[in-house]
């Protein structure tokens, strides 16, 4: 009669912990490898100054002063780094992957900025990239998403 008690208490035992949880869940996420393990919490990832041109004069100003242009190029038209008006997006091109992108980084040579800029600068560049024009004779404009 003890056994079957026994093998009920160790099967028991055997289920997911927290950490087991919490590496289950950022692999669900396969863009970005978080440290620790743990995602940053979700958030609305809605541009709160979208088609704002204030934020977009800041954002420029923002993409210069953090020196994004030195891999992007000027006019984020590549250069070290991709092109960031073409259309093409390795890790989307919505608002909000573009947003993740800034503030976690991405593997490959992408700083996460969110230690050093608050969510609404990282918002501003956002918009910034958002208002140049995609270049003439560009073939990929049509892969720009709004996901």
């Amino acid at each position: 009669m003890a056994l079957p008690i026994v093998v009920l208490m160790a099967a028991a035992s055997c289920g997911p912990s927290d950490a087991d949880s919490a590496a289950a869940a950022s692999a669900q996420v396969t863009d970005r490898v978080f440290a620790g393990g743990v995602a940053p919490e979700g958030k609305g990832l809605e541009n709160p100054f979208k088609d704002d041109a204030q934020s977009v004069v800041q954002g420029e100003r923002l993409f210069g002063a953090m020196n994004c242009d030195g891999c992007h190029g000027g006019g984020a038209l590549g250069f070290v780094g991709p092109s960031l008006v073409d259309g093409r997006w390795r890790y989307g091109g919505a608002d909000g992957s573009v947003f993740r992108s800034i503030q976690s980084g991405r593997p490959q040579g992408m700083p996460a900025f969110s230690v050093i800029l608050p969510e609404d600068a990282i918002w501003k560049i956002v918009s910034y990239l958002r208002a140049q024009p995609v270049p003439e004779g560009v073939p990929t404009e049509s892969w720009r998403t709004t996901e």
